[in-house]
């Protein structure tokens, strides 16, 4: 009995030993090969478990680890824990003691949930040399559960249907898609409805009408891939249905040109053109007339800009031609204002410094010669004169926010005649537009404007102007716009001013892409301290608006 007793205690110590000095797998699949089969039976029970989630990186052995590494560097669950013990168990128990795992576990995993414990058996099978075994020898769908992410287990996304339609999101459905015309991209639009005014000519004496009033607008953009060019053109017919009697016809044409050039040097070239009838708002006022005298006003301009690191020159050649047309008188005859026909050219000197891409400040200076075209008028005086200018700004280019310049001055224009006083004044102009958000487009406007006259021994007046207006998408498919203007005339000679000042407001809304509903509403007041020049004029629009 004794003898029997020792020899089983030798064998129980002997028994590990030998396992780890031979390289003896305890892993195989049957038990007759294995002493200790009730190991495998509790792998076999956690690989059963509904969910495995790793304690940390490295909980499970590397599958490259060879067995004699695995048992060099770790413990083996079955090693003694208790050499004095000969009868201690060597099996631990796996559902509630974790195994010592070769890298640190997580602390905030607990060891008893279900991811423990398969940490804990994934441990335990790379301790004995099979690290990648043990988990492969199992079944697919029990592997499944040992090695997939638990964020993905029970998750059922959703497959894209084969036919179904996709739907691609338009930031701007009602915009209009224009039409190609070789390498320019055309964007026509015509207006068609019905203005009511109290104020059919504009004039201070002006009556009611209804009209009928077309405008044709058409604008062309280049698809060049290095130079550019832009082209847009506009033409209104008012015609009366009732009312005061008015027919008028007046449109315009602008374009611009930019080349660039070898060595970085840039080209810029303009052309535009004006014809529209004068209104109470010209400086030159004709009693008696029977309808207003055609105005034609024709410029253009050619630059040349280079820029020498953050220092940029600009010089411009520009010039401008002012046609006026003969006055038809009610009592009979006409009135030849030819005496008012002028042409202006100038050349500009602009010098910038880019402070950042988004600011350059300039200073430009202006030097021309404006000549009329009957040296002496009727009433005996010699206009033509020297222009000259000089003014300070600001160019102003932050992407999607602020785009634009404002500058500041001093303009003057001096006569041949010595009789006349030189015509100056400080100058103010604007070109800015501002988006302070998307769908909203706020823009100011304002020149400085010489404006000459034939009335003898007078020079002419100065007039100031601005406008500003704000444009915004109400909806997809509803625009609103609303805009204010103020003018201030100078008459340098007679020590009298007039304001000039209007406001609009306007919708749209686009049954589709091609057309829509238009209206506005406009009223229009000059308060001067010269007789007969006081004038309001007030006026709704309704009309369709086509596009494409």
């Amino acid at each position: 009995m004794l003898a029997s007793a020792t020899a089983l205690g030798a064998m129980s110590l002997v028994a590990p030993l030998f396992a780890q000095s031979t390289g003896l797998r305890t892993g195989t699949n049957t038990n007759a090969d294995r002493p200790f089969a009730s190991t495998r039976t509790a792998l076999e029970q956690i690989a059963d478990a509904p969910v495995y989630q790793p304690t940390s990186e490295g909980a499970l052995p590397d599958d490259s680890q060879s067995s004699s590494d695995a048992a060099a560097n770790s413990s083996s669950i079955f090693d003694d824990t208790n050499p004095s013990d000969p009868f201690a168990n060597t099996t631990p128990d796996l559902r509630t003691t974790p195994a010592t795992p070769a890298t640190p576990a997580d602390p905030a995993q607990p060891s008893g949930s279900q991811a423990g414990r398969a940490a804990t058996a994934a441990t335990a099978e790379g301790q004995e040399g099979t690290s990648g075994e043990a988990i492969t020898a199992l079944p697919a769908e029990r592997q499944l559960r040992l090695t997939t992410d638990p964020v993905d287990l029970g998750r059922n996304e959703r497959a894209i249907a084969v036919d179904e339609r996709r739907r691609t999101f338009e930031e701007t459905p009602y915009a209009p898609v224009g039409l190609r015309a070789g390498k320019f991209l055309l964007f026509p639009t015509l207006e068609q409805g019905i203005t009511a005014t109290n104020n059919a000519d504009s004039s201070s004496d002006g009556k009611s009408a209804v009209l009928s009033e077309t405008t044709l607008r058409v604008s062309a953009t280049s698809d060049w891939s290095r130079h550019s060019a832009n082209l847009s053109g506009f033409g209104t017919y008012r015609k009366t249905i009732s009312g005061d009697e008015v027919e008028t016809l007046y449109g315009g044409l602008n374009s611009g040109l930019q080349l660039d050039l070898a060595n970085a040097y840039t080209l810029n070239a303009t052309a535009n053109y004006l014809v529209t009838p004068e209104s109470a708002t010209s400086p030159v006022q004709i009693e008696g007339t029977l309808d207003e005298p055609i105005r034609q006003t024709i410029d253009g301009s050619l630059g040349l800009s280079k820029n020498f690191g953050p220092l940029q020159l600009t010089g411009t050649g520009r010039i401008e031609l002012d046609i006026y047309g003969d006055a038809d008188l009610s009592t009979g005859g006409t009135i030849s204002q030819k005496d008012r026909n002028s042409t202006l050219a100038a050349f500009v000197l602009r010098t910038g410094w880019e402070l950042s891409p988004a600011l350059t400040p300039f200073v430009e200076a202006e030097i021309g010669k404006r000549f009329y075209d009957n040296k002496v008028d009727s009433a005996g005086y010699r206009r033509s004169g020297i222009r000259s200018g000089i003014r300070g700004g600001l160019e102003i280019d932050i992407a999607e926010k602020w785009t634009g310049e404002i500058s500041a001055g001093w303009i003057a224009e001096n006569f041949d005649d010595d009789r006349l006083r030189t015509l100056s004044g400080a100058s103010f102009d604007a070109d800015l537009i501002w988006s302070p958000m998307r769908g909203t487009t706020v823009a100011l406007n304002g020149n400085t404007t010489v404006e000459g006259t034939t009335s003898p021994g007078e020079s002419g007046s100065v007039l100031y102007s601005a406008a500003l207006s704000a444009t915004r998408e109400l909806r997809a498919n509803l625009t609103g716009n609303a805009s204010v203007g103020l003018g201030m005339r100078d008459f340098k000679d007679l020590d009298s001013r007039e304001i000039i000042w209007n406001t609009e407001a306007s919708l749209t809304y686009w049954f589709n892409r091609y057309a829509g509903l238009t209206g506005r509403a406009r009223y229009e007041q000059i308060s001067s301290d010269l007789q007969s020049r006081d004038m309001d004029a007030a006026s709704v629009f309704v009309g369709i608006k086509l596009q494409r």
